[in-house]
């Protein structure tokens, strides 16, 4: 069976990334898909703040990157949330270990999953990211909402095309959240798991937290095929490993 290596990767900052990140790990948890989970950013690590059991990789130390693939020798899932302005960081390390006979040996698969937003900085990264790897490895787009529903400039892209007719990739959406919410998110360090049926929340914002990641999931699920080990799906409605 085919290892999977999930890296969240856009080196522009304020793409919604990390946010992301938090809720793609609790996807794994809800539905009781075994993983191991990495945070790489020792400023701000967030997903670390949320989810204490994740492991922590430096970039300031190449060799710490190994750590990515000794785990997936030992768990055939793996998702690795990558700092902002650490995409030349990865790009180097993959030259350098020769990625594609890495991940043959390991018998695994690399997706990157990339945020983009209406800016063009997060356009270029994706571009930058496609140009180097190519087929080496596969793509996951998350639209994120944040700032509006329109993506002129992706969807307009050359990258684009590049990513669904040649390479396979596939889009998400990451829905808006209102900003109250991720203000209390963020002041109670909860998850969306733990805040849903948490008293320090309003029912009914409880309900827009529910409503919110249930629509995140269907999305996740879309793409499983590119972010679950080979012959692998959630077990939907699962509680096994669920955790806040």
């Amino acid at each position: 069976m085919k290892r999977q290596l999930n890296l969240i990767l856009n080196g522009k900052g304020g793409v919604g990334k990390s946010f992301f990140a938090v809720n793609f790990v609790q996807f794994f948890k809800d539905k009781g898909t075994p993983f191991v989970a990495y945070d790489s950013d020792n400023e701000n690590s967030t997903l670390k703040r949320f989810h204490p059991d994740a492991g922590f990789v430096n970039l300031a130390q190449p060799r710490s990157l190994d750590e990515m693939f000794r785990a997936l020798e030992r768990t055939e899932l793996v998702v690795v949330d990558c700092r902002a302005a650490s995409t030349d960081v990865f790009l180097k390390y993959f030259a350098a270990i020769d990625v594609a006979s890495v991940l043959r040996l390991l018998d695994a698969r690399l997706t990157l999953l990339m945020p983009v937003n209406h800016e063009a900085d997060s356009l270029d990264q994706i571009q930058r990211v496609v140009d180097e790897l190519g087929e080496k490895a596969r793509f996951v787009i998350i639209r994120n909402q944040v700032h509006g529903e329109a993506f002129a400039l992706y969807d307009q892209s050359a990258v684009r095309v590049k990513l669904i007719k040649k390479l396979g990739g596939k889009e998400i959406t990451m829905p808006r959240m209102e900003e109250w919410l991720v203000e209390g998110l963020n002041r109670m360090n909860f998850t969306i798991t733990a805040a849903a049926k948490h008293e320090s929340f309003y029912l009914l914002d409880r309900q827009r937290l529910a409503t919110w990641q249930k629509r995140l999931y269907t999305e996740i699920e879309t793409a499983a095929d590119l972010l679950l080990p080979e012959n692998h799906k959630p077990a939907h409605g699962s509680t096994a490993n669920k955790t806040a």
